[in-house]
């Protein structure tokens, strides 16, 4: 993801730099092409690197370009969505497999950590869930019982979480969990994956995906992989048009990022049970702490009030943590969230080679883990039992009334086809800023750079042909229905979409 068009920069970014990768130049043959140079689609080529395989990683962007840049990294098994809701769609069994495997993902972490000497501030440390104002203390109850349930018998109800000034009344403790600098995590990381004979190039971006044995990958520029296996890392598939997309949704997330003194607020991980909830860690900095708190979510391209979500997610953080001083960052990121709150890690749908690792909702430090574990036993023939459970061909009955209520909210975004434009006239869109406008029949997404100049897109996403909106903080163009983003001029940062919105006259 090309990140000029960003606005917002995360902590992670401003404090480690990972240097560019030139772009595929000629053809190729591998045993695994990955698409995606994230936590997910480096993990998997580190893990089948690690077992003799050749691996050649492409990404249009820089290395955790995307995502990975503006996750919160949060490694946790307390998941985004409740142990009690999911037992309710994925049984006793189900969840059990799913606690296992988010603590099997921390373990990896820090097992290759370890292997690789990486220093990325990786801490053991215990996470927190806490109930929200006018929340009832029976969802604390619930969880509990459902966490023993899936195996997590250390997990306990204590009387309050371990900060000062603010008694989040009882709560339940998640003991070891943990954190890191995803950023520092990746550098080291891609220099591991070329160590033992990966290739990985940016620059590169991929359009057509073919499966097969062998199955090959066709970038932009014309070059060709040719692979045993392709695995699509690019946080929503972008070789898929509509299968998985039906299945989850795509929502923008809020951080901020203050300072506070050393010391000043326990270190650990805390989250309420807010929809959205907020979630909360510390990081280090020069002379203080960073407090990272993040919520404030809404459907991707739904909403055009960041300033405004800023504003109450700095003044829910200064009402719990009076210590808190200076806002340093402020950025968001984007979560696919399944509608049956499990990702979908494997076998696309209706191919034999291909694999696919999306819908990490919250969780996707860990999820990416869990994909390179699982993708790379599916990729060398071993059974794993994790496969039926992120299986992305799943159809999980009882999430069917999620799967309506989503699919009808995307249904509803078409009447903008039929709506009038921001701006009635283009001289009304300021420097900086984009705005959609209605000519004739057609919807124009025009963005007026700093120079004055107009450039003029079609409003329509090559996806599935939903209309975008503009982003006024992050200076883009979202997508409503499915979550593709693009930058001012239409190129695009975010899938499913592959390409950027046709230019006009």
């Amino acid at each position: 993801m090309n990140m000029d068009s960003e606005m917002t920069t995360s902590v992670w970014m401003a404090s480690e730099d990972i240097p560019s990768r030139p772009a595929l130049t000629k053809d190729i043959t591998v045993d695994v092409c990955v698409v995606g140079a994230g936590i997910s689609g480096l993990t998997i080529a580190y893990l089948l690197a690690d077992e003799g395989r050749s691996v050649v990683v492409l990404d249009k962007g820089p290395i955790a370009g995307g995502e990975t840049s503006r996750t919160t990294a949060h490694l946790v098994n307390a998941l985004d969505d409740r142990y009690f809701e999911l037992e309710s769609m994925h049984g006793e069994r189900g969840v059990r497999l799913a606690a296992e495997s988010h603590t099997a993902a921390i373990d990896r972490i820090e097992t290759i950590i370890a292997k690789e000497s990486i220093a990325c501030d990786f801490e053991r440390l215990d996470g927190y869930l806490f109930v929200s104002p006018g929340d009832s203390m029976e969802v604390v109850n619930q969880e509990l019982e459902a966490t023993h349930r899936a195996g997590l018998v250390n997990v306990e109800r204590i009387g309050r979480a371990p900060l000062e000034g603010f008694d989040t009344g009882p709560c339940l403790r998640f003991p070891r969990q943990a954190q890191f600098h995803p950023l520092k995590y990746l550098n080291a990381l891609s220099k591991a994956i070329e160590k033992k004979g990966g290739l990985i190039f940016n620059k590169t971006q991929v359009e057509e995906f073919k499966d097969g044995a062998p199955g090959h990958v066709k970038t932009s520029n014309g070059q060709v992989v040719t692979a045993g296996a392709i695995v699509v890392a690019t946080n929503t598939p972008v070789n898929d048009w509509v299968t998985i997309h039906t299945k989850q949704t795509a929502s923008r997330t809020y951080v901020i990022g203050l300072r506070v003194p050393k010391g000043a607020v326990t270190k650990a991980l805390f989250w309420d049970t807010l929809d959205p909830y907020h979630y909360i860690r510390l990081t280090d900095a020069a002379g203080h702490d960073v407090l990272v708190v993040g919520g404030e979510d809404h459907k991707t391209g739904q909403a055009d009030d960041t300033e405004e979500r800023f504003e109450r997610l700095e003044a829910w953080t200064r009402e719990r943590f009076p210590v808190a001083g200076e806002v340093d960052f402020r950025w968001s990121g984007q979560i696919m969230d399944p509608i049956d709150g499990l990702a979908f890690i494997g076998r696309n749908p209706g191919d034999d080679n291909i694999y696919v690792v999306t819908g990490n909702s919250g969780n996707g430090m860990t999820y990416a883990t869990i994909a390179g574990i699982l993708i790379t036993d599916l990729i060398l023939g071993r059974e794993n039992e994790w496969e039926s459970l992120y299986d992305p061909s799943r159809i999980t009955l009882r999430a069917a009334p999620e799967f309506l209520k989503e699919n009808l909210n995307v249904a509803a975004q078409f009447v903008d086809y039929a709506t009038a434009g921001d701006v009635d006239q283009m001289d009304e869109i300021a420097a900086g800023t984009g705005a959609l406008v209605r000519e004739g029949l057609k919807k124009m997404a025009v963005y007026r750079d700093s120079h004055g100049e107009l450039h003029k897109c079609s409003a329509i996403c090559p996806h599935l042909g939903c209309i975008v909106d503009w982003n006024s903080t992050e200076k883009t163009w979202d997508c409503p229905c499915h979550g593709a983003r693009f930058d001012p001029y239409g190129k695009v940062l975010n899938g499913p979409a592959n390409t950027g919105l046709e230019p006009a006259g």
